[in-house]
C-alpha cells in the first residue's frame, strides 16, 4: 500500500473516531514542540502517525506497579490506543491488554523474545525486587530478575515507564524490605527513563516517536530521561511562577494576580526541585496538572522522591 493511500485510510479512522485532521494536526504540533524539534517537523511527525515507515516490535512488561502508567497510555486521546497499537506500534506481549493468559501468555513471551531477537523495544513498568534473589516478585515461576535479565538482553532498546520502573517508586520507599530498584539499577542496563505518578503519556509517545522519526532514542540527562519533557524544572515553567519571591508567597496581587492564584512552595511544592513538562504538556488531553487545580507539585518524576520529597501533608 503506498503513502498517499496509508494517510487517507488513516485520517478515516480518525474521522469515524471523532478526530478531526485539524485537531490531530494541533495535536502533532503541539507534541513536535514538547520533543524539542522546530515547527518544520510538524509534517513528518504526523506522517510517522498516519503512514509509518517501519512498525518496531514492542515486548512490554510489568514488574511491581499497579498499571497507572498503561492507564494513562491507553487513555491518549490522540492517536487513541487502537491507532498507536495498529499503526505505530507492533505489541507483541503486554499483559494488560493481550487476551492470552497463563502458560499460554508465557509461550507468546518466549516466541516473541526468540522472534524479533536483537529488533524489540522493550517497555518495563514497575520496579524489580533484588533482595533474597528476588524472591519477593514472580511471573509464572520466575523472579522478576529473571524475567527482567531474559528479556531485556535481547532487546534493542529499553523504556522504563513511570518512577517505579524508572528509580523504584513507592515499592523503594523505606523500609524496602523486598530490595526493590529501579529497572536499570535492578539489572544493571541502560534505560531510558520517562518517570512520573503516573508518568505522562505525551513524554512516552514523545520517546517512542522521537525514534521512528529520528532513528534514535533523544538525548538523555543525568538520570537517563529524556532532555525534551524532564530539562527544565516543574517551577522554572509555572504559570504561578511570577508569585514566587525568595521562598516566600507574594502578598499583594492585582485582580488578575488573583484569578491566577500563586506560588505554592510555601505550602511545600516541590516544583523547584522536581524536573518535568508538566505545566507545558499537562494531564487528560491537556487537561489540566496537579498544581493548576490547586495541589502543589510532590516530585513523582525524582529519584526516591517517596523518601526525599516526604511528607507531602504535614499534620497539624
Amino acid at each position: 500500500m503506498d503513502d498517499e493511500k496509508k494517510k487517507a485510510e488513516f485520517y478515516e479512522r480518525l474521522a469515524k473516531s471523532g478526530v478531526s485532521r485539524r485537531d490531530f494536526m494541533k495535536y502533532c504540533t503541539f507534541l513536535t514542540a514538547t520533543m524539542g524539534l522546530s515547527a518544520a517537523h510538524v509534517t513528518r511527525v504526523a506522517d510517522v502517525f498516519a503512514a509509518p515507515k517501519q512498525r518496531p516490535p514492542v515486548i512490554w512488561l510489568h514488574f511491581a506497579e499497579c498499571t497507572g502508567c498503561t492507564e494513562g497510555v491507553m487513555r491518549h486521546t490522540h492517536p487513541y490506543l487502537d491507532e498507536l497499537v495498529l499503526d505505530i506500534l507492533s505489541i507483541e506481549y503486554h499483559e494488560t491488554i493481550m487476551a492470552a493468559a497463563g502458560h499460554q501468555a508465557e509461550e507468546n513471551l518466549k516466541n516473541a523474545v526468540e522472534k524479533y531477537k536483537g529488533k524489540f523495544i522493550c517497555v518495563c513498568e514497575g520496579a524489580i525486587s533484588t533482595k533474597d534473589n528476588g524472591v519477593y516478585g514472580k511471573i509464572g515461576g520466575r523472579t522478576f530478575l529473571e524475567v527482567g535479565k531474559a528479556v531485556t538482553s535481547k532487546a534493542a532498546g529499553v523504556i522504563a515507564i513511570g518512577n517505579c520502573a524508572s528509580f523504584g517508586g513507592v515499592q523503594a520507599a523505606a523500609p524496602n524490605p523486598g530490595g526493590y530498584k529501579g529497572v536499570g539499577e535492578a539489572l544493571g542496563i541502560k534505560t531510558i527513563n520517562v518517570p512520573g505518578c503516573p508518568s505522562n503519556s505525551v513524554n512516552f509517545v514523545g520517546a517512542v516517536i522521537n525514534y521512528l522519526l529520528l532513528g534514535k532514542m533523544p538525548a538523555l540527562d543525568n538520570s537517563g530521561r529524556p532532555l525534551f519533557a524532564y530539562g527544565k524544572t516543574v517551577h522554572d515553567q509555572c504559570p504561578r511562577r511570577a508569585h514566587f519571591e525568595m521562598g516566600e508567597m507574594a502578598t499583594e496581587f492585582g485582580s488578575e494576580e488573583i484569578e491566577k492564584g500563586w506560588c505554592l512552595y510555601a505550602l511545600g511544592c516541590r516544583g523547584p526541585m522536581t524536573y518535568n513538562n508538566c505545566p507545558v504538556a499537562k494531564y487528560n488531553d491537556g487537561t489540566s496538572w496537579p498544581v493548576q487545580s490547586g495541589h502543589p507539585c510532590i516530585g513523582c518524576s525524582e529519584p526516591q522522591f517517596w523518601d526525599a520529597m516526604s511528607p507531602f501533608y504535614m499534620p497539624k
